[in-house]
């Protein structure tokens, strides 16, 4: 049995109708870029998300620069981010010309430590970023509470986590601004590159509106950048929205069939989950020892897997100029070593979860 880390084809499959119609129309009315479906897609997404604000850009990654230049981040400011991430998080800082400070991970839950979060605020901290990774939101009522206490201000990455809630609360709705990817492997995915900003501040949404078309199209009110969502991603993206919740169901089930087909089993760490929080499970990833050797087994007998992510963000060679060292960041150091990240799709079938179950646990007891 051949098992993919995840099958967007089955995905395209099961909507293609409606997909096909919808990219035609984008094809027949020229509306390429910008256009109804992407002003379509704005409104559709702030209501989903219960936002004001829906600001379409290029990519997740625009996104967190668009948003951070909306916060006024420039030269000689700091930003707090996780030390677990996409680098997406941490070069959009630098980007801006800010330093990133890096802060260690939950050991179980691979998210932003709380406590460690004030010991890295100084007079030149200008906000917090946490990210919701793999699905699963922070503690947002902490984070907020520390950031009111210091007047920072709160960008959520939310690339991972479309629709994840924390104490029945949507991630993207506590903080100042919020960031969205739309990759095409993303819970909520385009055919191409896509993302968003969303806020309830109406100074953000101008600026980012602004900011994101060259600073105005044709008035040129500041200096800005390109960066536009283009009417076919828009048009994929108001299809797939009528479908997330069901496809969220599925994820979730999946994850808890793992969970049954795993109990007991005392060779992997299966993911952590907050008693307050709604995990969506864009990934399901496991900790455990031989990692190395056990996605190589499981990729031999046919089932893909991933590192998500083969190093924490400080360790990059990116990053050298900042001279990290690993006991800074003990838990994010350790976890890069035993992470792996099984498939998980809302069309993976039962049949597939069971071969990846016996094939891992096979693994271990031929040790």
């Amino acid at each position: 049995m051949n098992v993919p880390f995840v099958d967007l084809k089955a995905q395209y499959l099961s909507i293609k109708d409606e997909i096909d119609r919808a990219i035609f129309k984008i094809i027949e009315t020229s509306s390429f870029l910008r256009g109804e479906q992407v002003d379509l897609f704005e409104c559709n997404f702030a209501k989903k998300v219960g936002v004001k604000h829906c600001i379409s850009c290029g990519n997740g990654t625009d996104a967190l620069y668009i948003a951070m230049k909306a916060l006024g981040l420039g030269e000689g400011d700091e930003v707090i981010t996780t030390a677990h991430s996409w680098i997406s998080t941490s070069e959009t800082i630098s980007q801006t010309g800010a330093k990133v400070m890096f802060c260690d991970t939950g050991i179980d839950d691979f998210l932003i430590d709380l406590s460690k979060i004030e010991e890295l605020i100084s007079p030149k901290t200008k906000g917090i970023i946490p990210v919701h990774l793999y699905g699963q939101s922070c503690n947002m009522e902490d984070i907020m509470r520390i950031a009111q206490k210091y007047n920072l201000w709160v960008v959520e990455d939310c690339a991972q986590a479309h629709f994840a809630s924390h104490d029945g609360k949507l991630v993207g709705t506590f903080g100042d601004a919020a960031t969205f990817s739309f990759y095409p492997g993303k819970n909520l995915g385009a055919m191409g590159d896509a993302g968003c900003v969303v806020t309830n501040r109406n100074d953000i949404a101008e600026f980012a509106s602004l900011f994101a078309r060259h600073g105005g199209k044709g008035e040129h009110l500041i200096e800005g950048i390109n960066s536009r969502m283009d009417g076919i991603q828009a048009a994929v993206l108001n299809v797939k929205l009528e479908y997330i919740n069901e496809w969220t169901k599925l994820r979730q089930s999946a994850a808890n069939f793992y969970f049954e087909l795993f109990a007991g089993f005392e060779n992997i760490k299966l993911p952590f989950i907050h008693k307050y929080n709604n995990h969506v499970f864009h990934l399901f990833v496991i900790k455990c020892m031989n990692r190395d050797n056990l996605k190589d087994y499981l990729n031999a007998q046919g089932i893909k897997t991933v590192i998500n992510y083969p190093k924490a963000l400080p360790f990059y060679e990116a990053y050298n100029y900042l001279n990290y060292t690993h006991n800074q960041f003990p838990n994010a150091y350790k976890n890069q070593t035993e992470i792996l990240s099984l498939p998980i799709f809302p069309e993976i079938s039962k049949e597939q979860q069971e071969y990846i179950a016996m094939t891992t646990k096979s693994f271990f007891n031929s040790k």
